[in-house]
C-alpha cells in the first residue's frame, strides 16, 4: 500500500491540517516510460498556499481528492525507461506520498552532488536556492556596494538571497520576525543588519538602516512590510517580487497604498519572478550554488519533520513561523 496525503477541501487563506487527509492507495503497475520512486524527503513550500487556492495563481490548482503537489527527493526502485536506473536519486514532482509512479516530465533533475546531503536538493540546491540565485541576479542585478534588502530573510529563499548578495559585494539588510530569527540572520547567515517587523519601532529601525536608500528589494511578503519599504527605494532601484506571504487572501482583492508614485519618482523597476520560467538555467544554477556550499560561502539550515503524519499541519506551521530554515519532511 502507498500512503498519500490528499487535499480534501479548498482552504480560505493558509491551509490547515483539516484540509488534508492521509489515505491508503494501492501501488500502481508501471507503463512503458514510467518510473517508480520511493520518496525519502518531501518539501514544504510557502508557494503551496497558492497551488491549492482556487484563483489568482500561476499554475492549475491541486484538485480536491488529489495527492498534494510537492517536490520530493526519492530513489528509483523500478524503471521502464533506459534513462533512469534503480538506486539513483531524483528530485521532482512526486507529491506528498510514500511512493510515486511518475513520467519523465515529472523529474526536475538527477542528484549528482554525492558529497552533499540529498535533502539539499529541496532547499539550498533546489527550488529555493535557485529562485534566490536567479531572481537576484537576473532581475535584481546586484553590483558591489549596493544595499540589498530582503523580506523573510531567515527563510529558505531569503537566507540564500542575503548570502549571494554578499558574494556580489553588497550590503545586506534582512527583515524577519522575532528576536531569535533576527539573531539567526546576522549570526548564521551573515546579514549586515536584521530587523524585526514585529517590533514596535520597526518603521524607525527600517528608516535608519536604509538611510542611504535601497538598491535592490527582494520581496517575499508584500503587504504592510513592503508598504514601509517603498519610500526608501533609491534612484534606479530594482524590486524583485518572489512571494506575497503577508497577504492572507486575494479574494476580495486587498486595498493598500499604491506603489506607482515611488516607482515613478525613483525610476525604479519592479518585476515578478516564477521559477518555472527559468528551468533552462536550473542545472547551471545548482552547480554554482553547490560550489558555494562546498567552499563555505553559502550556509543553510534545515527544519526537518519526521514521517508522513506531519504533512497535514506542515504548511500551516510554516506560516506560523515555527520553522528555522528550510522545512522538509523525512520519510
Amino acid at each position: 500500500m502507498n500512503r498519500q496525503v490528499i487535499l480534501t477541501s479548498r482552504p480560505t487563506g493558509v491551509a490547515q491540517a483539516e484540509n488534508f487527509a492521509i489515505v491508503d492507495a494501492s501501488s500502481l503497475p508501471l507503463a512503458d516510460g514510467q518510473i517508480r520512486i520511493r520518496n525519502r524527503y518531501l518539501s514544504v513550500e510557502p508557494a503551496m498556499r497558492g497551488w491549492i487556492a482556487d484563483t489568482g495563481n500561476y499554475s492549475a490548482p491541486v484538485a480536491i481528492g488529489a495527492v498534494m503537489r510537492a517536490l520530493a527527493v526519492g530513489e528509483v526502485v523500478e524503471s521502464m525507461t533506459e534513462k533512469y536506473r534503480p538506486g539513483e536519486l531524483l528530485v521532482g514532482w512526486f507529491g506528498w506520498q510514500d511512493e510515486a509512479v511518475v513520467e519523465q516530465s515529472d523529474i526536475v533533475r538527477q542528484i549528482t552532488e554525492v558529497d552533499l546531503p540529498p535533502s539539499l536538493a529541496l532547499g539550498i540546491l533546489g527550488i529555493n536556492g535557485v529562485s534566490a540565485h536567479l531572481a537576484l541576479t537576473l532581475i535584481g542585478e546586484p553590483t558591489s556596494g549596493d544595499t540589498v534588502l530582503v523580506s523573510t530573510a531567515a527563510g529558505a529563499v531569503g537566507s540564500a538571497v542575503g548570502q549571494i548578495a554578499q558574494i556580489f559585494g553588497c550590503r545586506t539588510i534582512g527583515i524577519t520576525g522575532g528576536s531569535e530569527k533576527v539573531a539567526q540572520c546576522t549570526e548564521h547567515f551573515g546579514y549586515d543588519a536584521a530587523l524585526d517587523y514585529k517590533a514596535a519601532n520597526f518603521a524607525g529601525a527600517l528608516a535608519a538602516a536604509c538611510s542611504d536608500g535601497v538598491n535592490v528589494y527582494y520581496d517575499n511578503t508584500a503587504g504592510a512590510i513592503s508598504d514601509l519599504v517603498y519610500p526608501h527605494l533609491s534612484v534606479n532601484a530594482r524590486v524583485v517580487i518572489c512571494g506575497t506571504a503577508a497577504i492572507s487572501s486575494w479574494s476580495p482583492w486587498p486595498d493598500g497604498p499604491r506603489v506607482e508614485r515611488h516607482l515613478l519618482l525613483k525610476r525604479a523597476r519592479m518585476q515578478g519572478f516564477v521559477i518555472f520560467d527559468h528551468m533552462d538555467k536550473y542545472e547551471a544554477s545548482v552547480a554554482q550554488l553547490a560550489d558555494w556550499v562546498r567552499s563555505g560561502r553559502l550556509r543553510y539550515q534545515e527544519d526537518i519533520l519526521n514521517g508522513l503524519d506531519t504533512c497535514p499541519d506542515a504548511l500551516a506551521g510554516l506560516y506560523r513561523g515555527e520553522n528555522k530554515g528550510k522545512r522538509i519532511i523525512k520519510l
